[in-house]
């Protein structure tokens, strides 16, 4: 081999690994670690400290990253969320939902949210609103949802790869880890819809949109506790269950949400 060729080759297999390092900053982050240090991403990753503060402030040059309102903290940055909601943007589901969300939030007069499974949990892909009321409960699109939340539970519930689920499952503290376990066990026997609070008077329930091979989505209601009640035979639950079977039918799915 020439020099010159050794030289591209040993300069190529750099930058696969710098691409390699990169990726598997960016992977730790989730629902559960929102923000990280230098030395967090050293002690995750196996690496020296030094490395992963390069790695990390060429991304906020890059925009994959951006620097946290605490000292030494990283945070996702705007080129990341703008790639993912592009993504996000392309999936069919995405375009087919806005009448189904309207009318689904005409009929209930709640936020009406579409989420999509991402790398570590569902992000929120469409959101729309009851703008004759006052006072609006509404999510960002483009947030990742933590496991806990109803949208989570109905994925964890009917994903495929059920052991990349309990792996997941598998980072929540021990209590948590637990009940969700269970409530999850329970989603998957009985296809029913999933409840979820935040604690702090807002609630959600969420079903599972299927299209022709798996869940492709989870569609959600979201309000105060008074205005939704987490009552799985109330009529904004039913409404919620007849959306999400038209919206899954659209997709192809009229075999799986047959009744």
């Amino acid at each position: 081999m020439a020099d010159q060729d050794k030289d591209e080759a040993r300069a190529g297999g750099a930058e696969i690994q710098a691409v390699d390092r990169a990726a598997q900053i960016l992977s730790v982050f989730g629902p559960e670690r929102p923000k990280i240090t230098a030395a967090e991403a050293a002690e995750l990753l196996d690496l020296n400290r030094t490395t992963a503060y390069r790695y990390c402030t060429s991304l906020v040059a890059a925009g994959l990253l951006e620097r946290g309102a605490e000292p030494g903290t990283f945070v996702p940055g705007a080129l990341l969320v703008q790639l993912g909601a592009f993504a996000i943007g392309r999936r069919k589901v995405v375009d087919l939902a806005p009448p189904f969300m309207r009318d689904l939030c005409s009929t209930t007069g709640l936020t009406t949210v579409l989420s999509l499974w991402g790398s570590t949990g569902p992000i929120v892909s469409r959101v729309e609103e009851e703008m004759t009321r006052s006072i609006v409960v509404t999510v960002r699109v483009g947030t990742q949802l933590s496991l806990v939340t109803a949208q989570s539970k109905v994925f964890l519930a009917h994903l495929g790869d059920q052991i990349r689920v309990e792996r997941l499952i598998a980072t929540l503290p021990d209590r948590q880890r637990v009940a969700l376990r269970e409530e999850v066990r329970d989603l998957a026997e009985s296809g029913d819809l999933a409840v979820g609070s935040d604690g702090y008077g807002i609630h959600a329930m969420a079903a599972p949109v299927f299209d022709e091979y798996s869940i492709c989505a989870s569609l959600a209601l979201v309000a105060t506790n008074d205005m939704l009640p987490l009552d799985v035979t109330s009529r904004a639950a039913d409404s919620l269950r007849a959306s999400a079977r038209a919206l899954g039918g659209a997709m192809g799915a009229s075999a799986i949400v047959e009744e």
